[in-house]
């Protein structure tokens, strides 16, 4: 395995990131952590009007092949990371709102549970405090306690010894790119040995910001089309995402199952991506391999509100973690973007 080795910030001054001279390939997942139910938390929490009899869910496109479960079930949190494990999976990004909150207080069992089962985890920073009017002091309070408190954790996702955090595009928003320009300086001033931050933005402004860049959710381009649309989509643009991200950064490439959010009552129409059959899902990851990125992540694990998932389900099975165990070996045996001469 080649070592991550971390080279000066770019010579551009208003570059604020850390460069990246070599990674390692991941796959990573993007994980929810905010289902509760009475048996654990004493109340439902994102399950709404749940039938276990019939097996449905008001608030879920499909039905989780292990019920409507806790997300602080030790158990749950075993079994995901196992199951993920067994597909290729190498970590998830977990959603993270707030200091002290629901979310955060389970992050301590998925770390030690993936540390267990060999697994990284790091956090998707979803929104900037204050809510009313979110500034960068507020991410800065928050990043720092994130990274104090878990980003020295054996199992936290690093690059070159760097904590990993993943920011989503409506924190990225919320305070402009120029903002996060100067909440990565903060942070890599009063955090010992800096931290490596992966925005939700595919641009060249803010691949000089964020030491790698993604984007959360394609679905907006893929909704409706057929394989064959959906597979040229992707021949297109991930080669340009890989190439956005330019030398010296982490190019991510998304790719989903399908995406079906119409139980959440949001504005139609909605985007909705057809799973084909797990087509849908396999064809982006041939396109996703060829394109040469450092990093494949899957949206999602277990967004069952958006019916992004992954993880098995009554109406799909384990469908999509065979198809991830099948070409997830591959990318992760394949040559390094630095090895391929495209940085």
């Amino acid at each position: 395995m080649l070592v991550v080795c971390l080279g000066a910030a770019e010579s551009n001054p208003r570059s604020s990131a850390p460069a990246v001279k070599k990674v390692s390939h991941q796959v990573l997942a993007f994980y929810y952590g905010w289902y509760g139910n009475p048996q654990i938390t004493g109340h439902w929490t994102h399950w709404t009007n749940v039938d276990e009899t019939n097996k449905v869910i008001g608030s879920a496109t499909h039905y989780p092949q292990v019920g409507p479960y806790d997300s602080h079930d030790p158990k749950i949190v075993e079994q995901h990371c196992q199951w993920a494990k067994s597909a290729g999976i190498t970590g998830f990004i977990v959603s993270w709102w707030a200091q002290g909150d629901f979310h955060d207080q389970g992050l301590p069992l998925m770390l030690d549970t993936a540390q267990t089962n060999g697994l990284k985890i790091t956090i998707y920073y979803e929104t900037v405090p204050p809510r009313n009017a979110p500034k960068p002091e507020g991410a800065v309070d928050d990043l720092l306690y994130i990274l104090n408190r878990y980003g020295k954790h054996p199992a936290w996702l690093k690059v070159g010894g760097k904590p990993v955090v993943f920011v989503y595009g409506r924190a990225v928003g919320q305070i402009g790119l120029d903002g996060w320009r100067s909440v990565i300086g903060e942070v890599n001033k009063r955090y010992h040995g800096g931290a490596i931050f992966v925005g939700d933005r595919i641009s060249a402004e803010a691949a000089r910001i964020f030491s790698g860049i993604h984007t959360y959710n394609p679905t907006g381009k893929t909704a409706g089309m057929s394989v064959a649309l959906i597979q040229e989509w992707a021949k297109v643009n991930y080669p340009q995402w890989v190439a956005t991200a330019a030398r010296d950064r982490i190019a991510c490439i998304t790719i989903i199952p399908g995406y079906d959010d119409h139980k959440l009552g949001r504005k139609e129409p909605r985007p909705i991506s057809d799973r084909h059959q797990g087509e849908t899902y396999r064809v982006l990851w041939e396109e996703a391999i060829a394109a040469h990125p450092d990093w494949i992540i899957i949206t999602s694990w277990n967004e069952w509100h958006e019916g992004s998932e992954i993880e098995p389900s009554v109406e799909n099975g384990d469908q999509d973690l065979k198809i991830t165990a099948e070409f997830a070996p591959k990318f992760l045996a394949s040559p390094l973007r630095s090895a391929s001469g495209t940085r």
